[in-house]
């Protein structure tokens, strides 16, 4: 295919261009000589055409799925004939009557190469090594032929990505990235006709479309504008003053806890607004020209106004953060940069974005909102990663390679300008046993001496290894001083240097002593050494290195739950100490979602069995840990509406009889300002799961023809809720007449399929497109809530992958708190229920 004298003549020959908009075309060359695109192409099957510029045209593989940065996942890449370069900039509609008849969106483009010691050439060979400069698609890529199956015509490739800085897990790019990168438009705006009304091509989505602009006609009094974000400010936000951590002496142990790097650096925060960036230590003193360089790489982000706490560093030889180094970076002045010097920023909190303050969202939205923002950075703007649970793994791995420590961050808790036991930090204190080989007389008055001199046996020898003087009590000054003179000696036990030797008086090396240090030094001497007790149960002889014990674990949420056996669940026999259990175990991947929204309770004290009931507003008799946030009633008077913000908060509730959490759209911050939606799919008692699966990815497709990522729970009942993150911005007004007129456009689209009427009469056969959950004061069942059903079923978040698979929608019950936590940091689930999108007009 790459040596015809036209290589264009198979491409032209298949387009009649007096019908289509597609550009006929010559061979020729870009500027750059290197371009690439890819086109998402909604022809007969919906597909990614990926275009690399060489020869003069666009060598071009249609991609099945569409680009995966998952290094484990492989894609089909059908290649196709070659494009002509006026082709790069092509995003429209192809009649449904010509060759690839369907909607194009140019969804993304940039630069290419192969790799070093690669040509394009090797196209002909069957495989090419690449690297892409694009604006979704970064980092090195493969593309290789597959051996072709006997009677087979087509070309089949496999297309993968290379495990580099740009790699990810599951399909988050084409799942989330539903927009075009020329015009920011939607698959159907791209299709909409002349007077910029929206219509879809094609069977399923033309008549859809057509009944989704009659919804809209229909609406008399809200809904006719376009929905608004917040608006920024365009400046840079104020200093804040920063969240401080209180030192701890162990890693906090469970899944409430997130756990990251101890950065051996300065606090900063930064201010951005595109090119305007602040840097301001955690006392507010703007550092901005301290950190040249630096700035200059952020303010190259074009980042919207918000505000990112962080620390900076500089790397030291052995490429570890280290205080020293950054410290000389520093005194040379950013204009007199060493060779080999970096500034380097690892950002792991966001507290505002776009004029939106987070402070009030949990630690783990916040992570993840500041992970969207920074998603593509590169070198010297890092994300810190963090791990939930097992900080104890990392807290080891940090001071085996002589790190500071680490920070430990309740997942559910808020930003506080202050210093809280919500984060705490540990550092890398080593504990080991020494030989105590001297003293230093003090010349202090009442204390006999001022630092013991250590040691420990190193093949078959005593080996300095520094001294202590802190640490001890007035009583344990006076205890060992006594033991010392009785054990004094004339010559040292060791060889110690002579600066180090003036003024010690030597001992018989029998007491052993436990020191707690921060590390060795270069000479192999304690660092930061504390004094801890004596050891009188070891042996001096038996005194050498070890390596550091692990941190023991605390405890989990500090709320007592009464009659525990109870039986809650009859038919399967389930307690209420079980259900207890299973909410402590998912509280980490639970308040996510829940924490900090106003909340009503499905309670039955007397199990599921008997009388249940919902309550939404605060009685005074849920606890310290259940919260209430006063909302206005349509009455104009004010009730007391329940939140809770952390594991111990749901654990109140349970204590009180609660199986369900059910969600309002909104967080207590600004509850007029929706954040999420839900259409609950509930199908008539006569249909199969598999039409409420089907109902389900219909949805999903319709919502990303109009540039809406969304996602799949089983709800643990019948049906299905496919949940739609927003950015807060519009009113609940706009909120819920978006979701009614989607809603009705799908049943005037296939009424045969769906109603939006909540009637039963109306329903049979059908399946009820619940959008009322979208409206002021509704709520929907948050994700792992349990529910009141035979069985214990719980609402469990899915791929959308996997919903083919599923044979009803109770996929897990409370027994299954640990693999539901295993599944929540499975790459089908990564980013499950966070996308940054708002509204589009319809």
């Amino acid at each position: 295919m790459t040596n015809t004298a036209d290589p264009l003549a198979k491409y032209n020959a298949k387009r009649d261009f007096a019908k289509t908009k597609e550009p006929a075309g010559k061979r020729e060359s870009s500027e750059s000589g290197n371009i690439f695109m890819v086109q998402k192409h909604d022809a007969t099957r919906l597909h990614w055409d990926l275009r690399l510029e060489a020869d003069g045209v666009l060598k071009s593989w249609a991609v099945t799925k569409g680009p995966s940065p998952d290094p484990d996942i492989k894609r089909l890449a059908v290649r196709t004939e070659d494009h002509p370069m006026s082709y790069a900039t092509f995003e429209g509609t192809i009649p449904e009557d010509e060759y690839g008849g369907g909607t194009v969106m140019l969804w993304d483009r940039g630069t290419w190469e192969p790799v070093e010691g690669k040509s394009w050439k090797d196209i002909d060979k069957g495989h090419l090594h690449f690297t892409l400069h694009g604006e979704r698609m970064k980092g090195e890529w493969l593309l290789i032929r597959l051996k072709p199956r006997e009677g087979e015509k087509r070309e089949n490739w496999l297309l993968r990505k290379l495990q580099d800085e740009f790699a990810g897990e599951g399909d988050t790019l084409v799942q989330r990235e539903l927009t075009s990168v020329s015009t920011g438009r939607s698959m159907a705006q791209i299709a909409g006709d002349e007077e910029g009304e929206f219509s879809l091509e094609g069977k399923e989505g033309r008549e859809f479309a057509k009944q989704m602009e009659k919804a809209h006609k229909r609406t008399k009094t809200v809904g006719k504008g376009k929905a608004k974000g917040p608006k920024a400010s365009g400046k840079p936000p104020a200093f804040r003053k920063p969240q401080l951590a209180t030192l701890v002496d162990t890693v906090p142990a469970g899944n409430g806890w997130m756990h990251e790097i101890k950065f051996d650096g300065y606090r900063a925060m930064i201010a951005c607004a595109g090119e305007t960036v602040k840097v301001y230590t955690r006392s507010g003193k703007d550092w901005t020209d301290k950190f040249a360089p630096l700035v200059d790489a952020i303010a190259g982000l074009d980042l919207p106004p918000c505000l990112i706490d962080g620390e900076i560093t500089a790397p030291g030889s052995d490429g570890n953060p280290d205080f020293s180094t950054l410290q000389s970076v520093l005194k040379r002045g950013h204009g007199e940069q060493g060779e080999g010097d970096a500034l380097e920023f690892h950002a792991f909190d966001l507290l505002e974005a776009n004029g939106e303050k987070l402070d009030k969202l949990t630690n783990i939205e916040r992570k993840e909102r500041l992970e969207g923002l920074l998603r593509g950075a590169g070198p010297p703007v890092y994300i810190a990663d963090h791990v939930i649970g097992a900080g104890e793994k990392l807290y080891a791995a940090m001071c085996d390679a002589g790190q500071e420590g680490i920070i430990s961050k309740k997942i559910d808790a808020p930003y506080r300008a202050t210093r809280t036991k919500a984060w705490v930090k540990v550092k890398c204190t080593r504990r080991q046993e020494f030989v105590v080989i001297g003293y230093k007389v003090s010349k202090a008055k009442g204390r006999p001496f001022s630092s013991l001199l250590l040691a420990q046996n190193e093949g078959g020898d005593l080996v300095y290894k520094g001294n202590v003087g802190t640490g001890f009590t007035m009583d344990e000054l006076q205890g060992l001083a006594a033991k010392l003179h009785r054990i004094e000696r004339k010559t040292p036990p060791a060889d110690v240097d002579k600066a180090s030797s003036r003024g010690v008086t030597w001992v018989t090396p029998k007491l052993v002593a436990e020191i707690a240090f921060a590390e060795f030094t270069a000479d192999g001497n304690v660092r930061h050494g504390s004094y801890l007790g004596l050891r009188s149960d070891k042996d001096a002889a038996d005194v050498t290195p070890e390596k550091p014990a692990a941190a023991p674990s605390d405890t989990g949420p500090e709320v007592e739950i009464s009659s525990r056996d109870r039986v809650v669940f009859p038919e399967s026999g389930q307690t209420k100490g079980q259900l207890a259990d299973y909410y402590e175990t998912v509280a980490p991947i639970m308040l996510p979602f829940l924490a900090r929204r106003p909340v009503s309770l499905v309670r039955c004290p007397q199990g599921r069995a008997k009388k249940c009931f919902f309550q939404k507003h605060d009685a005074g008799s849920f606890g310290q840990h259940v919260h209430a946030v006063p909302i206005s009633e349509k009455d104009g008077g004010t009730e007391d509406y329940l939140y809770v913000e952390d594991g111990a908060g749901i654990l109140g509730c349970v204590q009180m009889g609660t199986i369900e959490f059910h969600g309002w759209g909104s967080h207590v911050a600004d509850v007029e300002k929706p954040d999420r939606m839900v259409f609950d799919l509930d199908p008539d008692e006569g249909l199969d799961f598999a039409d409420v699966r089907r109902a389900a990815r219909d949805i999903h497709d319709r919502l990303s023809d109009i540039g809406l990522v969304s996602f799949a729970m089983l709800s643990g009942g019948k049906g299905v809720h496919v949940v739609v993150p927003l950015t807060p911005g519009h009113d609940w007004d706009t909120h819920k007449d978006f979701s009614r007129r989607f809603a009705e456009a799908l049943s005037l689209a296939e009424p045969d399929r769906f109603t939006a009427n909540m009637s039963k009469a109306k329903r049979k056969g059908k399946i009820f497109i619940d959008y009322l959950r979208n409206q002021r004061g509704s709520t929907a069942v948050m994700p792992y809530s349990a529910r009141a059903r035979e069985g214990a079923p719980v609402a469990v978040p899915i791929a959308w992958g996997e919903l083919k698979k599923m044979k009803d929608a109770r996929l897990h019950s409370i027994d299954d708190a640990k693999r539901l936590l295993a599944r929540a940091q499975s790459k089908g689930l990564a980013g499950w229920g966070f996308a940054e999108q708002t509204l589009p007009e319809v």
